[in-house]
C-alpha cells in the first residue's frame, strides 16, 4: 500500500487497480450499506421489538393480575353470597309500615317492665334514606340507674333494630330518682313505590 500513488488511480480503470485497493474500496463500500442499512432499517426493527417486548412484559402482569382474579373469583362469588344473606338478615330486623306501631308499643311496655316512668315520649316526623326510614322518637323518663339499665338492655334484645342517641341523665329531688332524655330511634325498610317516589323527588 505504501508503494501506491492514491492520485494515479483512474476510476475509468477500476478493474486494473491494485487488489489491495480493491479490497479496501470494497470493505468501504460494505461497511456504508451496513451504516445505512442499520439506520434504515435495522435499527427500527431493534426499536419494534424492545417496544413489543415493553408491551409483552405490560400484558403479561395484566394477564397475571386478571389469572389471581379468576382463581378467586369462586371465594368472591362465595363471600357476595354470604354478604347479601347477612343484609336479608338485617333488612328483616327493620319493620315494615305496618309494623311500626307494634314496635312503638313494644319499646314503650319495655320501659314499663323496667320500672321507669314515662313523662315523655313522642314519635317525631320520619326521614326518608335511601332504602329505608328513620323514625325520631323523643323520650323523656324517670327512674334510678338500674331501672334505665334494665331498659337499655331491653332495647338492645328486641328482635327490631332500635338505636339510642343524645342520652342525657339528670338528677331529681327524689335522691335516687333520675331524669333521663334519650333520643330512641328505630328504622323500616320502604317498600318499592316508596322508593321509586323519593328517587323522583330527588330528581
Amino acid at each position: 500500500m505504501k508503494d501506491i500513488d492514491l492520485n494515479n488511480l483512474d476510476l475509468s480503470s477500476l478493474g486494473s487497480w491494485p487488489i489491495p485497493v480493491k479490497a479496501a474500496l470494497i470493505a468501504v463500500i460494505c461497511i456504508a450499506v451496513l451504516l445505512l442499512g442499520y439506520f434504515l432499517d435495522t435499527k427500527k426493527q431493534l426499536d419494534d421489538l424492545e417496544r413489543k417486548r415493553t408491551e409483552e412484559t405490560s400484558l403479561k402482569q395484566d394477564f397475571e393480575a386478571k389469572q389471581a382474579k379468576a382463581v378467586q373469583l369462586d371465594a368472591y362469588k362465595k363471600q357476595m353470597e354470604e354478604m347479601k344473606q347477612s343484609f336479608g338478615a338485617m333488612l328483616r330486623q327493620l319493620p315494615s309500615k305496618t309494623e311500626v306501631e307494634d314496635l312503638l308499643v313494644d319499646i314503650s311496655q319495655t320501659g314499663l317492665a323496667s320500672g321507669i316512668e314515662f313523662l315523655l315520649f313522642q314519635p317525631q316526623a320520619e326521614r326518608q334514606i335511601d332504602f329505608y326510614a328513620e323514625l325520631p322518637i323523643t323520650i323523656k323518663m324517670t327512674g334510678n340507674y338500674h331501672q334505665f339499665g334494665r331498659f337499655v338492655s331491653g332495647i338492645a334484645a328486641l328482635p327490631r333494630i332500635v338505636t339510642l342517641h343524645n342520652i342525657s341523665i339528670s338528677g331529681g329531688k327524689g335522691g335516687e330518682q333520675l331524669t333521663m332524655n334519650v333520643l330512641a330511634k328505630t328504622y323500616r325498610y320502604l317498600d318499592e313505590a316508596e322508593i321509586a317516589s323519593a328517587r323522583k323527588k330527588k330528581r
